[in-house]
């Protein structure tokens, strides 16, 4: 799979690349019109698990042609929300 310049395998995600770096989440084609992209700020103890999970998400649908301009953006809690209304915001951008 290539994506912007960068050959390899990506995680899918209902059939798009997903990549994290750090507390950052990428996901959608770079060759659409908009991404998703969503940072993690704040992570909390799992009850059961000997580990952290994201908390607080920034979740925002960018343009890919590099313009900056912030198509939609929210703070949601935790990592199921963050792609439940990311990725139909990301549908419904791409659609238009």
């Amino acid at each position: 799979m290539k994506t912007n310049g960068i050959q390899g395998k990506f995680i899918e995600y209902k059939g798009k690349p997903l990549v994290r770096e750090g507390n950052e989440i990428y996901y959608g084609f770079m060759s659409d019109k908009f991404y998703l992209f969503m940072m993690i700020m704040s992570e909390k103890k799992a009850s059961r698990l000997d580990m952290q999970i994201p908390d607080k998400i920034l979740v925002q649908i960018l343009p890919t042609d590099g313009s900056g301009n912030i198509e939609k953006q929210k703070m949601v809690s935790g990592l199921y929300e963050a792609f439940d209304l990311g990725t139909a915001w990301l549908e419904r951008a791409n659609r238009a």
